[in-house]
């Protein structure tokens, strides 16, 4: 499948040329031409349409056909050198000199920045005038950022104020950082002094944040691979099952699992593992009438205690 994919996409790049040159060109003459069926080339006339330089309507590619000939209506100008448009160059222009202000970036990289700034701004022409008067805070994010770029570039220690959702409670801890990496969020992996352990952070759960000045001296571990999501369960972790209806299928989806069996409500029954099952009472919550955990028995019972508590709290007002 993957080499077919990329035969067809090689043969697609060629027909663009072939056709520009070619206005009129014959069905026949020209699957003859690239040794395919007629009904090959009638599917990668459907598809060419919905490429070009970009989404906008003049950028798109207009080819069409009777079924007999094939019309190439582009203005000659399609093939020329992409530009950035008034729109990208003043988004590119906002958003540079955003990074730029944020706190605790190297100077360096400072510096380094502005003067791509300065560059774009005169390629951009008029389209600068508009960025201008535009301008971007970034949340405490950006400067969460910041701290931790700056630790791993110094080996310094870091202190959190960290949000834990699994214990819903804010915790104190010193962490030597090791790497930041992305996956959906931007995550912080670092050795826990609190937990002596390896742990991972998320960056927007991240409270408070300082810079200490003791050295950070994490042992030596091996990265794990991420290549394949943040979440990847073990086969010693617990197991839980989830039944969702048809409004919960999401959850086969988004979360790594066993298995997925039809229920005959047109729901599932999910069974995966995490080595931390009370943080799925957060996803119990979530579903509400739409799912329940039904295993092991005492997380469901601890789902429906979270779940009575919260209406509780919904009743009287808080």
């Amino acid at each position: 499948m993957a080499a077919n994919a990329i035969d067809q996409t090689r043969r697609m790049l060629s027909l663009v040329t072939y056709l520009r040159e070619r206005p009129g060109a014959r069905v026949g003459d020209v699957a003859r031409a690239f040794g395919i069926s007629e009904d090959e080339l009638i599917s990668d006339l459907d598809l060419l349409p919905m490429c070009g330089t970009s989404f906008r309507g003049g950028d798109l590619l207009d080819i069409d056909t009777d079924g007999d000939r094939i019309w190439w209506h582009n203005p000659d100008d399609v093939a020329e050198p992409l530009r950035l448009a008034a729109d990208e160059a003043t988004a590119l222009l906002v958003a540079a000199r955003a990074v730029a202000m944020l706190p605790g970036l190297r100077e360096r990289d400072r510096e380094a920045l502005l003067r791509a700034t300065a560059k774009l701004e005169t390629a951009a022409g008029e389209a600068a005038g508009a960025s201008a008067r535009l301008s971007v805070t970034f949340e405490s994010e950006g400067g969460v950022f910041a701290a931790v770029d700056r630790a791993l570039t110094e080996k310094r220690r870091l202190w959190l104020r960290y949000y834990s959702p699994a214990r819903d409670e804010l915790t104190e801890r010193e962490v030597d950082p090791i790497r930041l990496f992305a996956v959906g969020h931007t995550y912080l992996e670092g050795w826990c002094r609190l937990s002596e352990a390896r742990r991972t952070f998320r960056l927007d759960r991240v409270a408070e944040i300082q810079l200490l000045d003791d050295p950070a001296a994490p042992p030596e571990i091996e990265l794990r691979d991420l290549s394949e999501g943040l979440v990847q369960p073990s086969v010693d972790d617990p197991q839980v099952v989830v039944e969702v209806g048809p409004g919960g299928r999401w959850v086969a989806e988004y979360y790594p699992h066993d298995s997925a069996e039809e229920l005959p409500d047109g729901g599932l029954r999910i069974t995966l593992r995490t080595p931390s099952p009370a943080s799925l009472r957060r996803l119990a919550l979530r579903l509400g009438r739409d799912g329940r955990i039904t295993e092991p028995a005492e997380l469901a019972a601890s789902a429906r205690r979270a779940a009575g508590d919260a209406l509780a709290a919904y009743d009287s007002g808080k």
